[in-house]
């Protein structure tokens, strides 16, 4: 198939992806979305003197250029689809057969048909294929950035990246700059937050109606993932719901386990949903039909109480560590068990930063700044050491000009803080 631009073959534009003309889209100017996304890119490659980037991961292409194509599928092919973009242009190199989805995309100068440099493609002669593939994108890039260009690249096989640097490319990890590019979010990008918070809301909601005993795990979550689908949300990232027992330690995978009467069911949403952006708050609901213990509401109440003291912190500004001094003090006695994390950043996924607890920061933790325009999620797992139950709570946040702007709004259950 021939290389297309679509600039110079498509004047008006009208096949522009249906992504744009979803319910959830009214009222967002999704071209200036993804205009601003791409500056922000260029402008982070300036600032690391990076002069081109070579994108493989399905989530920062489509931060880059709003184009999505088998996401989950090119996270585990990584040479199925990439990206290449430089100060002045931005070439998308789409899998075989699926060139049409760049089709009016004014963040997309042009789209050729992508070289699979993997095993699985190439059999025995991956080492040719990989060689064909880096003399190609080298031709490029010398001719967009001049020889001995600084390339950052993420996600390539090995063989490639060891090709390109043959060549005479200066060879650096894309990560910072497009990490720090994604931090900061633009009030119209905001919107495309909104809208898949909502989503994912009702999305809670229809599970936890829901709930009962005698269910499974794996049958109530499955209501959370059918409207999170129906409302044209992306996927679940993750499988995090878990009842009674299977609470404690957290990050257990949802399983076929029945739902107990009286036992604790604890949510991480993790929704990948409406636009591709993060909807990622975490709920502990209630089986019943009885009213939940004392230990139970005790359990509930303490994330309740770390929450909501992060969140009453945050402040443009404050840097990495002095939000990590300040944090709320986890007793002794769910300490073991503390959620790996205090806060994180939150955008198309989990992103930078990482704010770590106070008695992490020493080994983990890196200093930075918080400042308006992110979006983070205040995390808190509280449950004993081989205790019983334990209880799961997360609200995501907009950083703005003068403190935070609460973004997630499902409510808490009365039943357990009372």
């Amino acid at each position: 198939m021939a290389n297309l631009d679509w600039h110079m073959d498509r004047s008006d534009l009208s096949g522009i992806a249906l992504l744009d003309r979803a319910p959830e889209s009214e009222g967002i100017d999704l071209a200036a979305v993804r205009l601003y996304r791409q500056k922000r890119v260029r402008a982070e490659m300036a600032r690391y003197a990076v002069d081109a980037v070579i994108l493989s991961d399905p989530v920062n292409i489509r931060y880059a250029t709003g184009t999505r194509n088998m996401q989950v599928f090119s996270q585990r092919n990584a040479a199925s689809r990439y990206l290449l973009l430089t100060a002045d242009k931005s070439i998308l190199f789409e899998f075989t057969g699926c060139l049409h989805l760049a089709e009016g995309y004014e963040t997309v100068d042009e789209v050729r048909p992508a070289t699979t440099a993997s095993f699985v493609a190439a059999g025995p002669h991956i080492a040719k294929r990989e060689s064909s593939w880096a003399a190609e994108m080298n031709d490029l890039i010398v001719g967009l950035a001049g020889r001995g260009a600084t390339v950052g690249l993420e996600r390539l096989n090995a063989g490639a990246a060891i090709a390109l640097k043959e060549l005479g490319l200066n060879i650096v990890d894309a990560q910072q700059p497009v990490e720090m590019a994604r931090a900061i979010k633009s009030p119209e990008e905001m919107k495309c937050v909104q809208a898949s918070l909502r989503a994912t809301e009702t999305a809670v909601g229809k599970l936890n109606e829901a709930v009962r005993p005698g269910l499974t795990e794996s049958q109530l979550w499955s209501v959370l993932y059918k409207s999170v689908i129906e409302q044209n949300g992306d996927y679940c990232e993750t499988r995090l719901l878990n009842t009674g027992q299977r609470t404690n330690p957290w990050f257990q995978e949802t399983a076929g386990k029945v739902i107990g009467e009286n036992e604790l069911i604890a949510l991480d949403t993790d929704v990948v949903g409406c636009h591709g952006y993060y909807s990622d708050f975490s709920r502990t609901f209630h089986a019943g039909p009885v009213t939940p213990t004392e230990a139970q509401r005790d359990l509930y109440k303490t994330a309740y109480e770390q929450v909501h003291h992060n969140m009453g912190i945050l402040k443009p500004g404050m840097s990495f560590r002095d939000y990590a001094d300040r944090a709320w003090d986890i007793p002794e006695k769910y300490y073991a068990n503390r959620y790996y994390l205090s806060a994180h950043g939150c955008g198309m996924t989990g992103e930078y930063p990482y704010l770590y607890h106070h008695g992490d920061f020493s080994d983990a933790g890196y200093d930075g700044i918080i400042e308006p325009g992110m979006t983070l999620c205040i995390e808190s797992y509280i449950g004993e050491d081989r205790g019983p139950e334990g209880v799961k709570l997360e609200q995501q946040v907009l950083i703005t000009q003068t403190g935070v702007e609460l973004l997630s709004r499902f409510p808490f259950e009365d039943s357990l803080l009372s």
